[in-house]
């Protein structure tokens, strides 16, 4: 006789099911987050968004959560309040900020008196403009500034849903999974990034007529999805803690003094702090990728007309990606050692053809896309490492050198093969993938950590300010990225100003060097506080090299 299942965490099917809803809700988000990135060199030829209005709006993703401190709110809120009220909470907050960015890019924006009223106002904004910090500018597009707001708003949304599904994701695997949850659930959100580098510019370029503005529009239906996916996952926790009896409600209301009980821990500041440079390495560089690779490579769109420019060729290539991801995933799950073998085989070939056609192809954009492939591949398998033989500071010094050679070769490298195109795509191919890989490391090793450090009933609070320390980063690095690119390319910007060059031509001269060194030094700084945590964890013995579960 089998033992009769108490909860719904009980069973595997029920809590797997759990972790897909927020997966795909957070894989939607993701597909927003990035969705101007892959049509930068658009946006500067039809929007007049320059490098520092494109990096400006890119930054203001995370204005809000820094300088109005929404983030150590939206903690507040998520242990206040709990994990389902928080959930549809941002989900609906995404979709908002969604809504007015499109309305920002759209041709109805265009000429009308909201573009007339935004470029007259909010030039200065006393306070944050002599701090440097303004989040608009004197000269900043009105599309730009509107869009800026609707990413400022979808921002709080977006991150307010990253700390609650790390909660969720405790709440429902803690003392089971927790690290390969984790791991599984960032490797099918980045998913979000393969599928925007792909289907962003085939929308914007849809039919030959370029239009932005379908691209952002084909991210807003994906936010109204990712909000039903949490209404959803709303019910399946509600009746959880029905068969609990736990309250959504915390007992014991939260106290500012947790805050102070956070931040006295020297471990928590070493992971907040390794967040905040690891990320602001990847995610700004995210935003900037395809127009970097559109700069250093020699490509040659395939014509519109032929098999390789038509629109079929973009949902083919999808089909082979989503068919990468889930041999490779799935692989790390088989019992059996010949499926097992056979589905990597599988995996490795689809890669393969996935990466000719994206040469064939001609596009900066399908390049970037395999960026996490190989992190689907392996993440399960980090997981499931920290999850039994521990080793969690190890692997996240592992990931810092990792990121600091992707960049250096980005920088110094691949610049080398410009004529070389068949040379150059191999490169940033092997680059990209081997960054996935290094982004990997994170989820699996960083976030499962955190329940180590504090206290169980502030955990949510905890994320908040890992998460307010991370967009620190996320918001300055953006931003300076897009300053650095127009200070160091001013012969491009003076050439296209007396019409030597078009905006379109314009878009894709830029030199990426220093931004890339930058990033590497964020690289760098990583390292050196990985070796510091695991001689503090050695000494401390704060639980990150041990396993999750014993």
């Amino acid at each position: 006789m089998t033992e009769k299942l108490q909860t719904l965490r009980d069973s595997a099917a029920m809590r797997w099911t759990a972790l897909l809803l927020l997966a795909l809700a957070m894989f939607c988000s993701y597909i927003f987050m990035d969705i101007l990135s892959p049509i930068k060199d658009l946006m500067q030829s039809t929007r007049g968004w320059d490098s520092t209005a494109f990096g400006t709006m890119q930054g203001a993703e995370t204005f809000l959560n820094v300088f109005v401190f929404f983030l150590i709110f939206a903690g507040i809120i998520l242990d206040k309040m709990g994990v389902r009220f928080t959930a549809v909470l941002s989900g609906t907050v995404m979709l908002i900020g969604g809504l007015i960015k499109y309305y920002a890019v759209t041709e109805a924006f265009m000429g009308s008196g909201v573009e007339a009223w935004f470029t007259n106002h909010l030039n200065y904004i006393p306070g944050f403009q002599e701090l440097g910090v303004a989040p608009f500018y004197e000269g900043m597009p009105a599309s730009a500034k509107v869009a800026a707001v609707g990413f400022m708003i979808f921002g709080c949304g977006v991150e307010m849903a990253g700390i609650t599904v790390s909660r969720g994701i405790v709440k429902w695997f803690k003392g089971r999974e927790t690290a390969l949850a984790m791991g599984s659930e960032m490797a099918l959100a980045r998913l979000g990034v393969a599928t925007c580098m792909i289907f962003s510019p085939f929308f914007a370029k849809l039919g030959g007529v370029v239009d932005v503005s379908r691209s952002v529009a084909f991210g807003v239906v994906l936010l109204c999805i990712a909000l039903m996916m949490f209404i959803v996952y709303f019910f399946m926790d509600k009746k959880l803690d029905a068969q609990t009896g736990e309250a959504e409600e915390k007992d014991d209301p939260f106290k500012v003094s947790d805050i102070g009980k956070i931040l006295s821990s020297g471990g928590f500041w070493l992971v907040a702090l390794l967040c905040v440079l690891y990320y602001s390495a990847i995610f700004p560089f995210q935003k900037y990728a395809v127009n970097m690779l559109q700069c250093n490579l020699t490509l040659t769109e395939a014509d519109i007309n032929t098999f390789w420019g038509g629109s079929s060729v973009t949902i083919i290539q999808y089909i082979i990606m989503l068919a990468v991801a889930v041999c490779s995933f799935t692989s790390n799950f088989s019992k059996n050692k010949s499926a097992k073998i056979g589905l990597m085989a599988l995996a490795v070939v689809a890669l393969i053809v996935y990466c000719w056609m994206g040469y064939m192809r001609g596009t900066a954009e399908t390049i970037f896309a395999v960026f996490p492939l190989l992190a689907v591949a392996i993440t399960p398998i980090l997981g499931n490492y920290v999850d039994h033989k521990g080793k969690a500071a190890s692997m996240l010094m592992i990931g810092s050198l990792l990121l600091i050679i992707c960049h250096l070769t980005f920088a110094f490298i691949l610049p080398q093969f410009k004529g070389n195109a068949a040379g150059g795509v191999i490169v940033a191919y092997l680059t990209i993938l081997v960054l996935g890989a290094s982004f990997s490391l994170v989820p699996a090793a960083l976030w499962p950590s955190v329940p180590k450090l504090v206290d169980e009933k502030i955990i949510g609070s905890a994320y908040a300010l890992i998460f307010w320390i991370q967009n620190i980063g996320l918001w300055l690095f953006p931003l300076l990225i897009g300053k650095v690119l127009d200070k160091t390319n001013q012969d491009v910007i003076s050439q296209m100003n007396e019409g030597l060059i078009d905006a379109e031509t314009a878009a894709v001269s830029y030199n990426y060097t220093w931004p890339l060194v930058m990033l590497a030094c964020l690289g760098v700084a990583a390292l050196i506080l990985g070796i510091i945590l695991k001689a503090v964890d050695k000494k401390q013995h704060l639980g990150l090299e041990e396993p999750n579960i014993k």
